[in-house]
């Protein structure tokens, strides 16, 4: 199976610190990112943000972990790449803009192998699916999260 790729992009109406400070606690996020079960800190950095950290995401087909290291790069990006887990590979990213007059453009990036076992039970519109689910709300979610705040 070809590599799950996706994106999706969002103009909030919020300054880029504000929605870095969101983007940049990682640990949170499964609080307004749909399928991403948990997120636990294995590792922390000097400044006490997670850097490594045990992930739980709704595959729809199973529950799939992953360990993931974080590179924090703000207030204009976090990325991902996954070191262990059960995907073949995971790489990711936020990427902030300051549009001025408070508002910023999120772009979120994902490219995920499933690998053999779980790219066999990925099939057909469940592909789609997934790819909506890992990629294209995750922008409009992060908007919502910070615009109802």
């Amino acid at each position: 199976m070809a590599p799950l790729t996706g994106s999706s992009t969002a103009e909030i109406s919020a300054p880029l610190e504000q929605v870095w400070a969101l983007v940049e606690d990682v640990e949170r996020a499964p609080e307004w990112q749909g399928g991403l079960n948990a997120m636990r800190a294995l590792e922390r950095d000097g400044q006490g943000r997670a850097v490594r950290c045990e992930a739980q995401s709704d595959a729809k087909v199973r529950t799939v972990k992953s360990v993931v290291r974080f590179t924090y790069d703000g207030p204009g990006r976090l990325s991902w790449t996954q070191e262990t887990g059960d995907l073949k590979s995971l790489d990711g990213s936020w990427r902030l803009e300051d549009l001025g007059g408070e508002r910023t453009r999120a772009t979120y990036s994902i490219e995920a192998d499933l690998g053999r076992t779980l790219g066999m039970l990925v099939r057909g519109p469940l592909v789609d699916m997934l790819r909506h689910m890992l990629a294209g709300v995750r922008a409009g979610e992060l908007k919502k999260q910070i615009e109802s705040d």
